[in-house]
């Protein structure tokens, strides 16, 4: 991976099982938290149950899907992508 821009990380109830046991790939997860621009996407679960499994990831801003309609969390992505 070669200096992304953004990185998009879509927490699920399933990734949230598996987490623990497998983690995230460590080379992927340095080179977006170097760049700031990690992304999580709460689908389906919430950052309150993503703390319990990776603080690291859930300190970071993020979106759910549960706070806002999945249209609105779209947009959002589509102008961080843009930028």
């Amino acid at each position: 991976m070669t200096n992304p821009r953004v990185g998009l990380v879509l927490v699920t109830p399933a990734m949230l099982k598996r987490l623990p046991a497998e983690g995230v790939a460590d080379k992927e997860l340095a080179a977006l938290l170097a760049g700031e621009r990690l992304v999580p996407i709460v689908h389906g679960t919430t950052f309150e149950e993503l703390v319990k499994v990776s603080p690291l990831l859930a300190s970071r801003s993020g979106l759910s899907t549960a706070e806002e309609p999945l249209s609105e969390v779209a947009k959002k992505l589509a102008e961080l992508v843009a930028v």
